[in-house]
């Protein structure tokens, strides 16, 4: 019992007072206080795409590579790595899925693709840990290598096959996908209707069982599975430890060098089979940029769920379904939900009243009767916002969640073997 007290003692001291929980009730009611409001901007509208059933679909396919990206963060900074370069691996498990996919099949090249990511993870691993080289530097180092190898290790691989070129694969046969039977078209029916909050958490639903590849499904019980690992287990204990105290953890008997490789390497690993979804499912090719920055999404997106799996998977969610609107509807779905963003600044200016924090809800206040003027004097959205509302909502959830951040301690910090001896 005392060297479970031991491991967790630096987490218990740095976790901020005066607040609650927030437990998953109330997550849950959230949620669905968010899903009502949506459902009112949708009616309002009569912009019925926000919540389709192709739309959330579509949601869920762009959220599954942010998603495993951020979980592949999630483990290696629970165990005290940074690592920014999520980015790279994300772009390793794109071209070594895609190239092994086209020659041997799609799940040989799911395979390929985290082992591909999985290296990015030990290459990061030894310069960060081994020899204590800066983390974001390593980070960052990786993403650029990992360009420039794909890139030159295409002109090889795909120059003069039949559909590939130097910047692009050949197509990969596809992993396929299924609908659940009868609940599919039963929800999608409910859509159409478009009830108040009934046809809205029917097209939730509906996307979630319509046209869903098996890697979605194996993505999704990745985050429950990470979360029993690293909160359930004495594995995960050790591996936590590493990230809030390694000097007492190697005090402890613990070696802090394997747990940190092995988180990096399976950070990397997930990463890698990101950039593999992205190749196989997503699209049927590898081409040279379609990451996109969702390794730096998926970064964003563990630090909203503040280094947790639950809140990782709501945030990639969010980031999924703001990158959907420009896929479909776009213009006028985002010009709707500038309606739903004032709606959301009001609750935070009353909010903030009833805190008495005065000053804040008058600069809150300022902002909301802008949003309400663009919606209301204007028709539609320029193309080049919806293009950048992925990467300005993440600015603005980060800048807003700041506040209620709690990063592991030891989370980038020096260590060398035998400090805690």
């Amino acid at each position: 019992m005392t060297t479970a007290t031991d491991l967790n003692a630096p987490t218990t001291r740095h976790v901020p007072t005066g607040r609650r929980k927030l437990t998953l009730p109330v997550v849950l009611l959230l949620i669905a206080g968010l899903l009502a409001l949506v459902s009112i901007v949708r009616i309002i509208t009569g912009a019925d795409g926000i919540t389709s059933v192709g739309q959330m679909s579509t949601a869920l396919k762009l959220a599954v590579p942010i998603g495993l990206a951020g979980l592949g963060g999630l483990w290696a900074e629970r165990a005290g790595v940074v690592n920014i370069g999520l980015e790279g691996m994300l772009i390793l498990g794109t071209w070594f899925g895609a190239w092994a996919g086209y020659q041997w099949g799609p799940w040989v090249g799911v395979l390929f693709g985290i082992l591909g990511g999985a290296i990015g993870g030990l290459i990061h691993a030894i310069v960060t840990v081994t020899f204590n080289v800066n983390h974001i530097v390593s980070g960052v180092a990786i993403n650029i290598l990992a360009l420039g190898v794909t890139r030159y290790l295409s002109a090889f691989a795909f120059e003069g096959t039949e559909g590939g070129n130097e910047r692009q694969s050949p197509p990969v046969e596809s992993l396929g996908n299924f609908s659940v039977p009868g609940l599919s078209d039963f929800l999608r029916d409910v859509n159409q209707h478009g009830w108040f909050l009934v046809s809205d958490l029917a097209g939730l639903l509906g996307g979630m069982v319509t046209g869903v590849s098996a890697l979605t499904v194996i993505a999704v019980a990745l985050v429950p599975a990470s979360w029993w690992i690293l909160w359930r287990t004495s594995f995960g204990l050790r591996l936590r430890s590493c990230g809030e105290n390694p000097i007492a953890a190697e005090s402890l008997g613990v070696n802090v060098y394997l747990y940190k490789y092995l988180a990096v390497v399976i950070s990397g690993g997930f990463a890698g089979l990101g950039g593999a979804f992205l190749s196989m499912v997503a699209n049927n090719f590898y081409l040279e940029g379609q990451t996109g920055g969702r390794g730096y999404i998926g970064l964003a997106a563990m630090i909203f769920g503040n280094w947790m799996p639950g809140g990782m998977a709501l945030g990639a969610g969010l980031f999924g379904y703001t990158d959907s609107l420009r896929v479909r509807g776009g213009s006028e779905n985002v010009h709707a939900l500038l309606l739903l963003l004032g709606i959301l600044l009001v609750i935070a200016m009353a909010w903030l009243l009833w805190k008495k924090r005065y000053v804040p809800a008058v600069v809150t206040a300022a902002v909301a009767a802008l949003v309400f003027a663009w919606y209301f004097l204007t028709n539609e959205i320029p193309s080049q916002f919806v293009t950048a509302t992925p990467y300005v909502v993440t600015l603005l959830v980060l800048a807003l969640s700041a506040q209620r951040l709690r990063m592991p301690k030891a989370d980038g910090m020096p260590y060398r073997r035998g400090q805690g001896k």
